[in-house]
């Protein structure tokens, strides 16, 4: 390992050049450059360094300067550019153009004036927090990172000379089939001395992989000690040979002797086992490159388009306020997700005490944080530059990502839009009538006429009626509201469970005849007391909670002709499974509303007869005295106080039903509850807290527990909690009817505490025991374990790997070939957590299965299938870098594991990269249970599988510990081969221009 001293570098010499202490104890022989973020030390290799090719190529790539957009010239640093905008040409420039000075640079990172750049880090630090935040743990694994950089940068120079064949570049072996790789394949490498006066010679040369808990697939032939003669060359044999699909990476060293020294030249090597038709297919289009901001100027006057006659479908009574954010919360939000923000929204505009009284006001804060992140998120889909094209009365747009819907962008959606490089204080408003796959229709003000050639910068405006929907909800004062909101003991709908003596009913469903939970709460329901808490069922999955709540509507419809109740969900595809279960019902006895934006082409056929439209086909509501006829309306929770905003007037509806409802958050579940509800509304809710919740972009929210659905918090207080609860204010479901038991297994012991029963039907959850492709006969789940690489691409942050699109289409394919078990489309579905993954997936996937359902882990929950394929996707070979948080991103969220893996009924394959996802240990308890019951294929595990894993390990550390020990032993050999000759003037020059100081003039 490498002394202390070697690590702690100088902050002062490392940053700002000098150092400031008398007596400094630290590192003072590093040198960095800020280009290429490395740390050369011995100082002495700072020279070898700026001549080497990667400096010279991201030098060329003029990465680090920065342009003004004004005066259009560039300078090499932030200090330069500080410079620039305060100097009187750049101010004459301004003024000319009738613009502000105070502009953005383009390219580069712009720092603000009270911040530093931290180019290891990559993240701008406030110039009080610069001292501890060089000081802390994470930026020191950057510095060390970025010593062994530079180490094997010098380590890959050729030098005393010799040269090495590949010296700018890697031996690649590029893509091979297994059965390439199983024969094996050999790369040269030739060796050369220039000079005939000394005598050199090989005395080792060594492959070994990049990580000491990986195992390396190359090898080296050559016979040693080997004499290295002027003029002839002498030949290195690197061999690859493996058959499992993935990506492997390798270091070959030579070491020669002289006979003065020994020195060392390193090479990198790699090769990718798999499908090369798939690699070329499905790389990334272009290199990923964040998304500019697209500059907007403040405007004065504003011109109003034509709305869409279906924004007035829908005969609303009720005024909507706009319930625009305070002056205070806008400003605490603009400063960012600081933790003084945080504080601030806490101790200052949260009331201090969470009740009844104080219950809207908490909510309506918290969904303003919400907002803000909204708003700030759609702005990386602004266009710059863009042209329209008019067809008839509209103007038509091409949006980048439409398809994938990012943005997503639906028909009434505003659209704002400013003359690109003009001064002009004006803002045209549009709003969108027609969205096609890469284009939407905008009806503009008469004044808008554009030339073909015109360009303009363009903004999506976030639709703010949910939200203020969900204000209005939240701010509606509703009598005895404390037995919903904090519910009490006193609160229970009932003293005891009740029994068939108590009530005797004819049920429905025969499934929930023979169900004694789901008969259970059904009877719960029905004698159900007004004035009572809300009624749960807690559903883990394939428990049938909707099942239960369809039965409970049933009964009420059948036992009460006068019966009124509302049934909700967060989505509009759950709300759509209720009606789907609901058809023998008439049309006049239900009716499912739907947003005026839905397309109708995404509602089922069957659930259409239940909808209305107006005359020009939009969704829309039948008059007041018919809508209240109907015995049963049915809605998304965020659309549910429609019925209050045309007048259907609180206490209508006898139930309010809310399935999914830990995937809503408070305030939506809010919206179908508060402008409705009257002391006698019975409220029932259905749901899982372990499976997936809302989704809340704002960390601010977040960390206010905005996440937290109503679901979740009811659930933890004393009122649902104890086995006393069952029956009386809550029912949990236990015969899950949808996995074979070696899939429910694992989340079952992790989640819900081994009280779950498989009592799936055996012709289903068996149907695929003994296909070839389980590793074990009879055990049916799998891990693939594949060390790929998770890539990005263009301006989309979502990240895809390819080797397993390969892997997956590869049981794809196999599962379908089998004809021993056929299998369909309908059969399969594919879990990736990133929507790039998504996409690349059904095009790889859609001459083999293209009906198999691909999705992501939310469009999956309430869903299943025969065969779930999930791919991890997160892989990365950066050991150094490895956070259990930022490594794994998504898939280390527990209630996103549970959901990916309960939705398959009789097979489940997991592909991912096991070095990550060991990182957490809900996965690396996961991997150890296949393991061990003989689930594992691909390149071995490589950790104890059957040591106990603890919460409380940072096996994130424990890898970068590893990845700095194993790193530390190369550098070490490398220090022997540093020069001591000082840096010519010319040298030092050359490398101060690339620094952070005021020496460059601009370009």
């Amino acid at each position: 390992m490498v002394s202390n001293v070697f690590l702690n570098f100088c902050p002062g010499v490392l940053y700002s050049g000098k150092c400031q202490e008398t007596n400094c104890t630290l590192q003072h022989d590093a040198k960095l450059c800020e280009l290429c973020g490395v740390i050369c030390t011995p100082v002495s290799i700072y020279n070898s360094h700026i001549k080497g090719k990667p400096h010279r190529d991201i030098l060329a790539a003029n990465s680090s300067w920065l342009r003004c957009p004004l005066c259009d010239i560039r300078v090499n640093s932030e200090v330069v550019w500080r410079s620039h905008v305060s100097g009187a040409g750049h101010r004459k420039a301004a003024a000319e153009r009738s613009m502000s000075a105070d502009v953005q640079p383009v390219g580069g990172k712009y720092v603000p004036d009270n911040a530093k750049r931290c180019v290891l880090c990559q993240r701008n630090i406030p110039r009080e927090s610069w001292t501890s935040h060089v000081g802390g743990q994470d930026h020191k694994r950057h510095e060390y990172n970025a010593a062994y950089k530079a180490a094997y940068e010098q380590a890959a120079n050729d030098k005393e000379g010799v040269t090495v064949s590949y010296s700018e570049g890697v031996i690649d072996f590029g893509v091979l089939s297994a059965e390439q790789g199983r024969v094996g394949l050999h790369k040269e490498v030739i060796i050369r001395t220039v000079t005939a006066s000394r005598q050199i010679s090989v005395v080792r040369t060594t492959a070994s992989a990049t990580s000491s808990s990986s195992t390396c697939r190359f090898s080296t032939i050559l016979p040693v000690p080997c004499r290295l003669v002027h003029g002839k060359d002498t030949t290195l044999m690197v061999v690859f040979r493996h058959t499992q699909a993935g990506r492997y990476e390798g270091r070959i060293e030579i070491e020669f002797k002289d006979e003065r020294r020994r020195f060392l030249v390193v090479r990198q090597v790699r090769a990718t086992i798999g499908n090369a038709a798939d690699h070329k297919a499905l790389k990334p289009s272009a290199p990923y490159t964040r998304p500019k901001r697209v500059q907007w100027r403040k405007a004065q006057r504003y011109y109003l388009g034509h709305r869409p006659p279906m924004l007035d479908a829908v005969p609303w009574i009720k005024k909507l306020r706009t319930y625009e954010v305070s002056a205070r919360l806008s400003d605490l939000l603009s400063k960012g997700a600081t933790v003084d923000s945080l504080e601030c929204i806490r101790t200052q505009l949260l009331p201090r005490v969470f009740n009844s009284s104080t219950h809207g006001l908490h909510f309506k804060t918290l969904l303003w944080c919400e907002e803000y992140r909204l708003e700030q998120d759609l702005r990386m889909y602004d266009l710059g530059d863009v042209t329209f094209k008019k067809e008839g009365n509209l103007y038509y747009l091409v949006v980048p990502g439409l398809a994938e819907k990012r943005p997503s962008v639906v028909v009434g959606d505003r659209v704002e839009v400013q003359s690109s490089g003009s001064t002009a204080d004006s803002c045209y408003v549009g709003w969108v009538h027609v969205v096609r796959r890469e284009d939407v229709g905008v009806g503009f003000h008469p004044s808008f006429k554009p030339s073909a050639s015109q360009r303009f910068n363009v903004r999506f405006a976030l639709n703010r009626v949910p939200l203020r929907r969900q204000h209005q909800a939240l701010g509606q004062l509703v009598a005895n509201a404390e037995r919903f909101l904090f519910p009490q003991k006193v609160h229970a709908g009932l003293s005891r469970a009740p029994t068939a003596t108590d009530l005797n009913i004819v049920i429905f469903n025969p499934r929930v005849a023979t169900n004694q939970a789901q008969l259970q709460a059904v009877r719960s329901i029905l004698q159900m007391r007004t004035g009572a808490a809300p009624f749960i069922i807690y559903g883990p999955p394939g428990t049938g909670k909707t099942v239960t709540i369809v039965e409970a509507i049933r009964q009420i419809l059948s036992r009460d002709p006068d019966a009124r109740i509302l049934a909700c969900a967060p989505s509009n595809s759950a709300a759509d499974e209720i009606a789907r279960r609901l058809t023998d019902i008439d049309t006049d006895t239900m009716f499912r509303f739907n947003a005026v934006s839905r397309d109708r082409s995404h509602v089922h056929a069957e659930v259409l007869p239940y909808t209305y439209t107006n005359v020009r086909g939009d969704f829309s509501v039948p008059e007041l005295e018919k809508l209240l006829k109907f015995s049963l309306i049915i809605s998304t929770c965020g659309s549910a106080s429609f019925a209050f905003g045309i007048g259907v007037p609180p206490g209508h509806f006898g139930h309010i039903f809310v399935d999914e409802a830990g995937q809503a958050t408070e305030a939506e579940a809010m919206t179908a509850i508060k402008p409705l509800a009257v002391p006698t509304t019975k409220i029932v809710l259905s749901g899982d807290p372990k499976q997936l919740g809302p989704i809340i972009k704002s960390s601010i929210a977040r960390e206010l527990n905005f996440g937290k659905s109503y679901l979740e918090r009811l659930m933890e207080m004393e009122l649902y909690n104890g086995a006393n609860a069952r029956g009386i204010s809550m029912m949990k479901l236990v015969q899950s009817f949808r996995s074979h038991e070696a899939i429910l297994n694992y989340p079952n012991e992790q989640f819900y505490q081994n009280e779950l029963i498989a009592c799936g039907n055996p012709s289903i959850i068996n149907s695929l025991l003994g296909s070839p492709q389980l590793v074990s006969p009879k055990f049916p789940v799998v891990f693939h374990a594949v060390a790929g690489r998770d890539e990005r691409e263009a301006s989309s942050p979502s990240y895809f790997n390819v080797d397993e699109i390969s892997l997956v289409k590869e049981y794809v394919t196999n599962l379908k070939a089998d004809r021993g078990r056929p299998i369909e489309d309908e059969h399969i579905g594919v879990i990736a957590p990133y929507n790039a993954q998504v996409r690349k997936l059904r095009r790889a996937l859609s001459e083999v299965a293209g009906g198999a359902k691909i999705a992501s882990v939310e469009e999956f929950q309430g869903q299943e299938r025969r065969i779930i394929i999930l791919s991890t996707v997160r892989s990365s070979r950066d050991l150094l870098a490895y956070d259990a948080k930022y490594t794994l991103g998504f898939v280390s969220n527990p209630r996103r594991f549970n959901v990916a893996v309960t939705r398959a009924q009789a097979l489940l394959v997991v592909v991912g990269d096991p070095a990550v996802l060991s990182l957490d240990p809900l996965w690396r308890r996961f991997l150890n249970y296949i393991h061990n019951h003989g689930g594992w294929r691909g390149d071995p595990i490589t950790w104890d599988p059957y040591a106990p894993v603890r919460d409380d390990t940072d096996y994130a550390q424990e890898a970068r510990e590893q990845a700095m020990a194993f790193m530390s032993d190369l550098m070490q050999r490398v220090e022997t081969d540093a020069t001591d000759n000082d840096m010519t003037a010319p040298d030092y020059m050359e490398g101060q221009a690339n620094m952070d100081i005021v020496t460059g003039d601009v370009e």
